[in-house]
């Protein structure tokens, strides 16, 4: 018999996860100025208690990062928050805005059979309203054999700037799975 102080084993913390989602944060379009000309943007993804970074990129408004972070979900129905900084060496680092995005649409696409599908073919499409951070619609699309769906987030609580991501799944042995 077990103890109460046993940690749980790896195996339980596998039955609870549903997978991977490949967070890929593509690049960051007319961000907010917050140094003299310039930034050194980085961006942070937070689900539950995960939190991810990417690089910073120096001076640099409209960066390229092509930087895949890959987070633990075991709730598709809990948010993910992204928040660009820009980093600063002798000071606390400014928040440069923020976005949230919801993956339950992209879960539910990923639970449909969609084997066979013609490559490119458009699952579903999000569009912009009050209630999500999308500037502009997004598709969940089938290719290459598998589900994408890329966003343009339009940052809150900053005068101006957008991030482009891409959300793509990857099913882990031993999982739960969708």
């Amino acid at each position: 018999m077990e103890s109460p102080k046993t940690p749980r084993s790896s195996t339980s913390l596998m039955e609870n996860l549903l997978g991977l989602l490949r967070v890929k944060i593509i690049r960051g379009i007319n961000l907010a100025v917050r140094d003299v000309r310039s930034s050194d943007p980085y961006v942070t993804i937070k689900m539950g208690r995960q939190k991810l970074k990417t690089r910073v990129i120096k001076k640099d408004v409209n960066p390229d990062w092509n930087e895949d972070l890959t987070l633990s979900v075991a709730d598709p129905n809990m948010p993910i928050k992204l928040t660009v900084y820009d980093h600063d060496t002798f000071s606390k680092d400014d928040k440069m805005g923020e976005a949230e995005f919801e993956i339950k649409p992209f879960i539910d696409a990923l639970r449909m059979n969609l084997a066979g599908l013609p490559n490119g073919t458009i699952i579903s499409r999000l569009h912009p309203c009050r209630q999500n951070c999308l500037a502009e619609e997004s598709c969940i699309i089938w290719a290459d054999g598998r589900v994408i769906q890329k966003m343009c987030l339009r940052l809150k609580n900053v005068e101006c700037g957008e991030v482009e991501i891409q959300l793509q799944w990857i099913d882990l042995p031993g999982c739960k799975g969708l």
